[in-house]
């Protein structure tokens, strides 16, 4: 088997690429392998697709050795391709998608990542993207588009970058027009503040936003809410945070949950969605989910 580290290079903190060949070193199995940094995340897909293309017999494993932008990226360019697998190497700020599975350093064990169970997970398609984890938008997209802007700046483009930016969010970004629906249902009724379409069940780092969510039944997790007040959003954030807001009786006359194979959005232009952190403009955005199309491996 070949293994491929795509290494991001500006995730996280700082470059984890030493980190990356100071494990393969101290691997006690000599494989065959070799280490992808990308320039962009475009010349990131192309690469793997060309790599793919190359070596259609190949069995190959790709690591992704960064945060969610370099998994998704990755989940990308294997996508359609039956010869390819993936996994993580978790050197990113927010990692969402693993805590599905386990925690942060459960994926950053080498040995363990490299010999660990594959298993077959769902990847949502967003008109021509694809994610793994979430495609979120409303409070949750001004949110990842206001910290593509602040991150360049040296000195709140650190740890500070996305409270931040959930403060802008907050001031500005609590009521967005858009209709969704889910499976040809109708949810809101024009307005909404948030709504996360997911596969895994964390957002923004901490945020449990789909705790019923699986990602391998075909099945996208739906979870609108509805325009509120800022005092009121204040009062439910703990309880959206930790994943209760499905049950809590607090949430009743505000939140829309269903789960579906296909959400369409129409919005009006502006409009965006954060595709695992990716922004993605559109006037109608459409979310189908590939059921087990991804070949995951988890230490």
């Amino acid at each position: 088997m070949k293994h491929i580290f795509i290494v991001n290079t500006v995730a996280g903190d700082h470059s984890c690429l030493d980190e990356v060949m100071k494990a393969i070193a101290n691997e006690s199995e000599v494989i065959d392998y070799e280490i992808f940094t990308p320039n962009s995340a475009k010349d990131n897909i192309s690469q793997i697709k060309s790599y793919l293309e190359a070596h259609p017999d190949e069995e190959v494993r790709f690591y992704a050795c960064g945060g969610d932008g370099t998994i998704n990226k990755v989940a990308s360019g294997i996508f359609g391709c039956p010869n390819a697998s993936m996994t993580v190497l978790a050197y990113g700020s927010g990692n969402d998608y693993i805590k599905y599975f386990a925690d942060l350093q459960t994926f950053r064990n080498v040995e363990r990542v490299m010999h660990g169970t594959e298993k077959h997970v769902d990847i949502m398609q967003t008109n021509d993207r694809f994610a793994l984890n979430a495609t979120h938008f409303g409070l949750d997209s001004k949110v990842a588009k206001t910290m593509n802007i602040v991150r360049r700046y040296p000195i709140i483009g650190g740890k500070m970058c996305y409270p931040i930016a959930v403060f802008w969010a907050f001031l500005t970004g609590m009521r967005t027009k858009c209709t969704v629906y889910a499976d040809g249902e109708k949810l809101n009724d024009g307005k909404i503040c948030l709504c996360t379409i997911a596969n895994g069940k964390y957002v923004g780092g901490s945020y449990k936003c789909a705790p019923r969510s699986s990602n391998e039944d075909g099945l996208l997790e739906v979870c609108l809410i509805k325009p509120i007040s800022r005092f009121k959003f204040m009062k439910l954030k703990k309880s959206y945070t930790v994943g209760k807001h499905l049950d809590d009786p607090k949430f009743k006359d505000i939140i829309v949950y269903r789960r579906a194979k296909q959400v369409v959005v129409e919005a009006t232009k502006g409009f965006c969605v954060s595709i695992d952190g990716e922004i993605l403009e559109g006037e109608k955005i459409v979310v189908e989910n590939n059921q087990q199309a991804i070949r995951f491996i988890v230490p």
